[in-house]
């Protein structure tokens, strides 16, 4: 296919000539915006790994801890460190959404409509 003829996708780029896309993903913008990304999601996933690490080596290590009955119900504090995973994954997730609102959502659609002028 040469480089004036048109495939499936539209039309196919000269070689050498970097597409919008490409262009973008090369801007420092971008490269800001992917590492502001990777840091919260690698904090996040870190904390969370370690919250549930504790979790799990408690159940194995201290049974006695795990197995205490708060205030004479069948509650243990196994279960309801088991519960509080639940809602430390809710958390996390509304954390993430107001994050990205605020920090990452804004320089996206920058890029986005600079990609977008350029089709």
């Amino acid at each position: 296919m040469s480089a004036t003829e048109e495939s499936p996708r539209g039309p196919v780029p000269q070689s050498g000539t970097p597409t919008p896309y490409e262009q973008m993903r090369s801007s420092p913008e971008f490269r800001a915006l992917r590492t502001r990304w990777l840091r919260y999601v690698f904090t996040m996933s870190g904390l969370f790994l370690a919250w549930f690490l504790v979790y799990v080596l408690l159940a194995d290590f201290a049974p006695g801890v795990v197995n205490t009955h708060l205030g004479g119900t069948n509650l243990t504090v196994g279960l309801l460190l088991g519960l509080l995973q639940f809602v430390s994954t809710f958390a996390i997730a509304v954390a993430y959404a107001r994050y990205a609102e605020k920090n990452l959502d804004p320089t996206a659609a920058e890029l986005r409509a600079r990609v977008e002028e350029n089709l």
